[in-house]
């Protein structure tokens, strides 16, 4: 007897255990597996995962399968129960690189808000615009300037009430804006509602409402970035006369050599109309510039007149 039990025995024969709930594919489906995969199916169906056509296929394919193995790729692409399914993000989400994702900062904004009764007020330069700013102006006026500004979110929101006053909003080129709000004897600007942005570029979005008042919205590059395109163009300029001089002593003097004094006459008198052109041209660029260099810097006026006019009624001084 001893003999037959070592020998039946042996750890060599000795079968290694396995999940219970881990199918392995050889072993037969039952009908209860065949109705849990069909459920899947019909899940998948009223969600919308599968279409008519492929859910019937797919469905013969479960009454007809023999082993787990067979049932196994019908749900595979499949989310089964229990199983989160990743949320689709309808909106639009900043690019992972590119000029706009380094001022997309996230987090909370520098200022939520602000108030101008009788007076003004002004949010500029570096500063953090919140997912929603909230403003109100009676008998006043207020400006947001968002072209240094960066963004605590892709979307953010500027709420203006504007009552016998004014909010004038300034974003820089590429920026989206969408322009909701709702006037009474007033109105919102709609110049820039509906320009397509740069990919990636954040989403400003003007809500609120106007009592005879108004609440414009302008698109304006930043002193610097104008310095810059007039140094480009007065570059662009100097190149353009070193290339008609280069071409007019290499290409153009067998020409002269020619017909004489008369084609230089013309080519001289030719430049000296492109030229005059250009210089039109730069002097309306520079007349445009320094317009709206004044009326910013009368806005400025404006504002210190309005907080000089506050400090003094509060008896600050």
């Amino acid at each position: 007897m001893t003999d037959a039990v070592s020998s039946g025995g042996s750890d060599d024969r000795r079968p290694t255990p396995r999940d219970p709930d881990t199918p392995v594919p050889e072993l037969r489906a039952s009908d209860a597996d065949r109705e849990r995969v069909a459920e899947v199916l019909r899940d998948a169906l009223a969600e919308g995962r599968l279409d008519m056509e492929e859910f019937e296929e797919r469905l013969e394919a479960t009454y007809t399968a023999r082993t787990y193995g067979d049932l196994a790729p019908i749900t595979r692409d499949l989310p089964g129960a229990g199983v989160t399914v990743p949320p689709v993000s309808l909106r639009k989400e900043p690019a992972p690189s590119g000029p706009w994702a380094e001022r997309i900062l996230g987090g909370a904004g520098s200022s939520t808000g602000a108030v101008a009764v009788m007076s003004g007020f002004q949010r500029k330069g570096r500063w953090t615009m919140p997912k929603r700013f909230t403003c109100f102006a009676f008998w006043g006026g207020g400006e947001i300037d968002l072209r240094e500004a960066y963004f605590a979110d892709r979307e953010v929101e500027i709420n203006c009430v504007a009552i016998m006053g004014g909010v004038n909003i300034i974003v820089p080129p590429g920026v989206e804006v969408v322009v909701r709000g709702m006037g009474v004897m007033g109105g919102f600007d709609q110049r820039e509602d509906g320009v397509p942005g740069e990919p990636g570029a954040p989403r400003v979005v003007v809500t609120g409402f106007a009592f005879w008042g108004g609440v414009s919205v302008e698109r304006k590059l930043t002193r610097a970035e104008r310095q810059r395109l007039k140094e480009e163009r007065r570059q662009e300029k100097l190149d353009r006369k070193a290339a008609r001089r280069e071409l007019r002593g290499s290409g153009e003097e067998g020409l002269l050599d020619r017909h004489g004094a008369g084609v230089e006459g013309l080519l001289d008198l030719h430049d000296a109309h492109l030229e005059a052109l250009e210089q039109h041209r730069e002097l309306m660029r520079e007349r445009r510039e320094r317009h709206e260099e004044r009326r910013e810097a009368q806005r400025e006026r404006r504002e210190a007149r309005r907080e000089d006019r506050d400090r003094r009624r509060r008896g600050d001084y």
